[in-house]
């Protein structure tokens, strides 16, 4: 039987879809967000004043948030996507693996990133790297985990209860840190090592509640996919109106708020004077959040802000390049390489050019210029990395077929 043009296609056909350009482009865009959160902090001198502060933290507030989400909002499609469907332990397994690769090689990238140069020339590997031992847990670790985690609880989510009940978990996990967060801060200066352990770099308590939440996220999505593209447009138009509603909600809060009361109750919270901490911090800031460890997490209405963009963000890379087949394969290169460029950029950015070249900037429009050519460059060397697992696959499928 023929198509009717303009008819929606078939659920089973919608979910036997390769990969999807708008997730990629959103990932790249976490990448490019990423660049410029690590080369402000690397490449930039202090004299910069409060923009390279600024710019810090606004490019600081959505990237890992980003990464983490879509663990669980795209988990759910190689499940509906199967077949025949593992079995739970089968299924559990091949997320074990992948998920510990991942971790792996963020204690990899932790290596990577304290070698320094060495006195006669050369280098040597430090104990540390950035502000941290190279035991530190970062967000390749968290995303590992949740891989692991999430890929062994996908079966619950066939269930209308297992939905609920991760969501209820996304929300309650976030909640709890909250809660603790006075009671972590004495318990990690009391326990440095397990603390930097666990509560370092975007850590996996709170940070797979945004993992969680994607989940049930993406297996909604895929319900509304199923049902038709009219379906899968209203999803994400209703994702783009609660977007909107959480950024207008934060800029409320912000006019409302009582910024002197907050700056004495994060002193009290952290033990110091008050009038160490400077009203642009609270205001737009670090201090506004909460720093374990030196490390940053979104607090109350920051992370409503983070919630409300990272739903525009997605809304929107699947208006622009579902709905209007804009394309964009510079963006999706560097969504489908994100993890091998997560490690290499960091490499590059850190260890080579700052390190060991010494780059710095106290010029702006010399700093984005070099930004530009960096994402550049990172987008060729995604491209040469995609040819060469395609040339690795070809090769490796002409010797499976090669009779003995």
């Amino acid at each position: 039987m023929s198509s009717v043009p303009g008819a929606n296609p078939a659920p089973a056909a919608r979910l036997s879809l390769g990969r999807l350009s708008f997730l990629d482009g959103l990932r790249g865009i976490a990448i490019i967000q990423m660049v410029v959160n690590h080369t402000s902090r690397d490449w930039l001198e202090r004299a910069m004043g409060w923009t390279r502060y600024y710019v810090a933290y606004g490019s600081v507030l959505f990237p890992a948030t980003i990464f983490i989400f879509l663990v669980g909002f795209c988990l759910p499609i190689s499940y509906r996507r199967a077949k025949a469907r593992d079995s739970a332990l089968v299924g559990a397994w091949k997320y074990l693996r992948r998920g510990a690769g991942i971790m792996a090689g963020g204690y990899l990238l932790n290596a990577m990133l304290a070698l320094a140069p060495g006195p006669g020339g050369g280098f040597h590997v430090t104990m540390v790297f950035d502000d941290g031992p190279l035991w530190a847990g970062g967000v390749l670790q968290t995303i590992g985990l949740g891989v692991v985690v999430f890929g062994a609880l996908l079966p619950l989510m066939t269930r209308v209860w297992g939905r609920w009940a991760m969501a209820a978990f996304g929300v309650l996990y976030y909640g709890a840190f909250e809660a603790m967060y006075p009671a972590l801060i004495r318990w990690s200066a009391a326990h440095p090592v397990p603390a930097q352990i666990l509560f370092f770099g975007f850590p996996p308590w709170p940070w797979l509640s945004a993992a969680a939440i994607g989940l049930v996220l993406g297996w909604r999505w895929l319900d509304a996919r199923e049902r038709g593209h009219a379906a899968e447009v209203r999803y994400f138009r209703v994702v783009a109106l609660i977007g909107v509603a959480c950024v207008v909600a934060y800029f409320a809060w912000q006019l409302a708020r009582d910024v002197d009361a907050d700056r004495m109750s994060r002193a009290a919270e952290i033990g110091i004077d008050a009038a160490t901490i400077k009203t642009a911090e609270i205001r737009f800031g670090f201090r506004t959040d909460f720093l374990l460890n030196h490390k940053w997490t979104p607090r109350g209405m920051t992370a409503v802000l983070v919630a409300g963009v990272v739903g525009l963000l997605l809304a929107g890379t699947y208006y622009v390049m579902e709905i209007k087949n804009v394309s964009m394969p510079w963006l999706v290169v560097l969504g489908q390489t994100a993890l091998m460029l997560y490690f290499v950029h960091q490499v590059i950015e850190a260890t080579i050019l700052g390190k060991f070249l010494g780059l710095r900037f106290t010029n702006w429009p010399l700093y984005w210029l070099t930004n530009v050519v960096f994402v550049v460059g990172l987008v060729y060397l995604g491209k040469a990395w995609l040819e060469v697992k395609r040339l690795t696959k070809f090769r490796a499928v002409g010797r499976a077929t090669v009779p003995s």
